[in-house]
């Protein structure tokens, strides 16, 4: 009875054989787009063709692969040209790629250079509004799936690098299309937690797994929390758009918590070493003001006080002798002035000096008198104006010339009748 029954590697060889066999399947021609992609040490690729509804796994082996002119990635849409087999060890079919052509990019890729491109010329990306992440913090919150590697390597890493920091999870989705709207929700409740730092991250996956951080609203919660962000997404390949607007950028998760918090070794070593510049800067000084202090010590003024007394009492002397010395030149210099003065003839005479003085005064005024015009109009002179001004040319005068004549007692108003 046991006839019947075939054992699945019988059944998966046969439906091998079937399709290795059917013509219509050892030349086909897809479109699709690639996801998960993988390119082998060996030099094959591996990844899934996919369109909206349905996907393919494909291989596509080294002495193929290295005749392609561009390097496929995921996101990419292509045309392929391949077989279709069964994987006997996993059952699966899957096509064998001979021959890939580019076929645009991917719609996921233009959404996200578009994205990429809307925030960097808002600024979001500027540097100048990244925060800087604490040295030493002591409250890491966590943004993550709860469960899967990516938690477990951050809190691993926390606990072995900085075992006395407190972390705090935060369990969201981090795939499908409810994750944008829980990471927005679970990020703006870890800002109001009173946190040093916030890590955001997931492990590694195609680009439809990562997209939700690569949405806007998630974009825009990342720049406007309070809290710095770590941002730990996917491999070390792999970018997305809250890579861009978070305070910093890891690699991995697990890179994140690196960048999150210290090393305790480290900080005790830094601690130590604080110490000893510590005390070495303060022996120095102390070395310092006792070499001062024994220098003071042994100073000549301390140990003879009295000699600065007596130096400054020599220094007073010699300043009193130079005042008298000045004091008495100037007394002396006053009294020979003084002597002079007394002993001219002002003092001893002073009626020779007015009699003197009156004698020029007379002799001046002798000379004015007989300078004085007056006293020649008392000699029977007169002084002859014609308009105003005095007639020293009888040329300067003319018949019927009205002319004023002053005598020594008054003036005359004549008329020229003649010239002779």
């Amino acid at each position: 009875m046991s006839d019947k029954y075939l054992s699945v590697t019988a059944l998966t060889r046969y439906i091998k054989y079937k399709l290795d066999n059917d013509k219509y399947l050892q030349d086909v021609y897809l479109k699709g787009e690639i996801s998960n992609f993988k390119a082998h040490t060996r030099g094959h690729f591996y990844f899934t063709l996919k369109d909206d509804t349905s996907r393919i796994n494909a291989i596509m082996f080294s002495f193929n692969a290295s005749k392609l002119k561009f390097m496929p990635e995921d996101g990419m849409k292509v045309l392929v040209k391949g077989k279709i087999s069964v994987f006997e060890s996993t059952g699966n079919y899957q096509i064998y790629v001979s021959d890939m052509l580019e076929d645009g990019v991917g719609n996921l890729h233009i959404a996200f250079e578009q994205l990429k491109k809307k925030l960097g010329d808002e600024g979001l990306f500027d540097p100048k509004y990244k925060k800087e992440i604490p040295k030493i913090p002591m409250r890491v919150g966590i943004v993550t799936a709860s469960t899967g590697a990516a938690v477990k390597d951050i809190l691993s890493t926390i606990k072995r690098r900085f075992p006395i920091c407190k972390t705090i999870l935060f369990p969201c989705l981090v795939q499908g299309e409810l994750a944008k709207d829980d990471i927005v929700k679970k990020l703006d409740i870890a800002d109001n937690y009173n946190l040093d730092v916030i890590i955001l991250g997931r492990g590694g996956g195609s680009i439809e797994d990562l997209w939700p951080f690569n949405e806007e609203v998630v974009a825009r919660k990342v720049f406007s929390c309070k809290t710095p962000i770590i941002s730990g997404v996917g491999h070390q390949i792999d970018f997305t758009i809250c890579d861009f607007v978070a305070d910093k950028r890891a690699e991995t998760p697990t890179g994140a918590a690196e960048r999150a918090v210290p090393v305790l070794t480290d900080l005790l070593l830094e601690i130590d070493n604080y110490k000893i510049r510590y005390l070495n800067s303060v022996k120095r000084i102390l070395d310092n003001n006792k070499l001062r202090l024994k220098k003071l010590t042994d100073s000549y003024v301390l140990k003879n006080p009295l000699s600065m007394y007596e130096i400054k009492e020599q220094k007073l002397d010699n300043l009193i002798d130079k005042f008298n010395t000045c004091m008495n030149a100037i007394l002396y210099k006053n009294k020979s002035k003084l002597e002079i003065v007394l002993n001219s003839i002002v003092f001893k005479e002073p009626t020779i000096l007015y009699e003197d003085k009156m004698k020029k005064t007379n002799h001046l005024i002798e000379k004015l008198e007989i300078l004085n015009p007056l006293s020649a109009l008392k000699r029977g002179y007169s002084i002859v104006k014609k308009d105003n001004k005095c007639i020293s040319n009888i040329n300067d005068i003319n018949k019927d010339d009205m002319l004023d004549v002053t005598i020594s007692n008054g003036i005359l108003n004549v008329k020229v009748v003649n010239i002779k």
